[in-house]
């Protein structure tokens, strides 16, 4: 039997399959804007999946892995296969009665949810929001119960599965846009059916089969796990953090500005989520049953360890990922977004758009990270509360800025409220510890200027060659991703920024002496993977 991966090639794995998600998510978005454009078409598409998303958050579907992981974790350590099973199978039966349930609720009732989420919408527009609401609905079922079935995977240190669910999901989507093109006067109906289909295969059928590969029994024995998981759902349920709501801004405060808005958010926001997916997302969720793992084993010294070097690594990068992205906005999405119905007036918008976005990349790489180390220690209601006040203070703001700064506002809002978060967690996770504070900020601190220098440099540079058409926003493109290389590899040797250097995710001890192997404090990592893990995108 091959053995299970270790923190480093789980987070190899997870970055190259999330990588390709988010490759298939802009091919998705392409095909999107030019299809559909940036139109009221398009913000209807987009309008489809509030009401379902709200089911997934009720049931804390975007959390399920993250609660089920400690408690699964807990019967590895112990050796204990047969409660194992029985705990999985209680919590699987209990959710998918309920998702089941609430999904034919929402199905019967969505006319009037969605009048009260839209009152903006004029009656032929609310019908076609609610016909293409009840298509993608019952997706949900599948996202609920992929996610515990993922979970699974996870605890077994098993990846592949789960990495492979966004991209079918994505690939779904594509497919049923296609199809659906020849459709003038319905074409977001085809992306929807081909959502449904995606998040069937991708993430219920294909990671059922993931989790009996890695051994699942379903069990009809008695658990008291239920009970263990409503405990640690429950703050997750009723304190949604602005993390997850942040993709739902976009949708409802679009509705304020004119038509398009609400797409142009989208794009602009989904863009943005690239680096946020590939560098922030994926380390969380390749670290966190390695963490779930250590804390469970009590190995409190290695678990903070191995969350300072993910920080300081995803805050590294998270920095590059800023300066680029700020600075070859306008390349970037003229590149990726320019095709049909998708003009150049609406690259300039969604350029502005995407560069304020991009202030947020860091920000998300810090807390996705220490996330995941609170929830490895089933300490729920922390990040939860600060969430929730993020959330609270997101709202006010977000009009606030709309009024001054019109749909630049929301996206600049975004940014501020993302940060806020980010510091309110770090203090609380580094608080009387400078042993956990003083590495990070070292690394912010010194990494802020060559983001700066980098961003400042690209941004020039693009503004004094702005030639229009495809190949030139791609030679932009590339000159810029130069750009920043050169920035950051001189200046990293000055400023004494260790990340910077090759090699220094190997070289960072993780536990014991200085002389102790890389990851062989989490059972080591030179073995074959046998499968990989990834969080389930969820519908973005």
């Amino acid at each position: 039997m091959r053995r299970p991966l270790g923190l480093g090639g789980a987070a190899l794995i997870v970055s190259g399959s999330v990588l390709i998600s988010r490759v298939l998510g802009l091919g998705r978005e392409t095909l999107l804007a030019a299809l559909l454009g940036v139109s009221e078409e398009g913000d209807l598409y987009r309008f489809a999946f509030v009401v379902p998303d709200f089911l997934n958050y009720l049931l804390a579907g975007g959390f399920l892995s993250i609660t089920l992981i400690p408690i699964l974790s807990r019967r590895i350590e112990e050796g204990n296969e047969d409660a194992l099973h029985r705990d999985f199978s209680a919590v699987f039966r209990w959710v998918g009665t309920a998702i089941v349930i609430l999904t034919a609720v929402l199905m019967l009732v969505a006319d009037h949810v969605c009048r009260v989420a839209f009152p903006t919408l004029g009656e032929a527009d609310l019908d076609r929001v609610v016909d293409l609401t009840r298509i993608i609905l019952p997706a949900q079922v599948a996202f609920v119960l992929g996610a515990l079935l993922m979970a699974y995977q996870y605890s077994k240190r098993r990846f592949l599965y789960p990495a492979l669910a966004p991209v079918i999901y994505n690939l779904g989507i594509i497919i049923g846009g296609v199809a659906g093109a020849g459709q003038d006067s319905n074409r977001a109906a085809g992306f929807i059916w081909g959502a449904l289909v995606g998040a069937v295969v991708g993430t219920l059928v294909l990671q059922w089969i993931g989790a009996r590969r890695a051994g699942l029994r379903i069990s009809t024995g008695n658990s008291r796990a239920v009970r263990s998981y409503l405990t640690l759902a429950f703050p997750l349920m009723i304190g949604q953090s602005v993390t997850v709501l942040d993709e739902q801004f976009p949708r409802l405060f679009g509705q304020l500005g004119a038509d398009g808005s609400a797409a142009a958010l989208s794009l602009g926001r989904m863009l943005n989520m690239v680096p946020v997916g590939v560098i922030a997302q994926a380390a969380a969720v390749a670290s966190y049953p390695f963490l779930a793992r250590l804390v469970a084993s009590r190995a409190e010294e290695r678990t903070d360890r191995v969350t300072l070097r993910a920080l300081r690594g995803t805050t590294f990068v998270s920095m590059a990922a800023l300066a680029f992205f700020f600075g070859a906005a306008t390349p970037l999405v003229r590149l990726v977004y320019e095709w049909g119905r998708f003009g150049a007036s609406d690259s300039a918008q969604v350029a502005m758009l995407l560069a304020w976005f991009s202030l947020s990349i860091p920000a998300w790489g810090i807390h996705q990270i220490l996330g995941r180390w609170f929830y490895a220690h089933q300490r729920m209601w922390l990040p939860v509360l600060v969430g929730t006040a993020a959330t609270a203070g997101a709202i006010p703001l977000s009009l606030m800025m709309f009024e001054a700064s019109g749909v630049a506002g929301l996206a600049i809002a975004s940014s501020i409220v993302m940060w806020l978060y980010t510091i309110a967690l770090t203090a609380i996770w580094a608080y009387r510890r400078p042993d956990r504070w003083r590495p990070l900020a070292a690394t912010l601190g010194r990494t802020l200027p060559l983001a700066l220098a980098a961003a400042g440099l690209i941004r020039v540079l693009n503004g004094a060659v702005a030639a229009p058409g495809t190949l030139a926003a791609l030679f932009m493109t590339a000159v810029s991703l130069v750009v920043l290389i050169a920035v950051f590899a001189v200046g990293g040797r000055p400023l004494r920024l260790e990340e910077s250097r090759p090699g220094w995710w190997r070289d960072t001890p993780l536990a014991g002496s200085a002389g102790t192997p890389p990851n062989a404090a989490l059972g080591g990592e030179t073995g074959t993977a046998n499968e990989p893990e990834t969080d389930p995108d969820a519908p973005v």
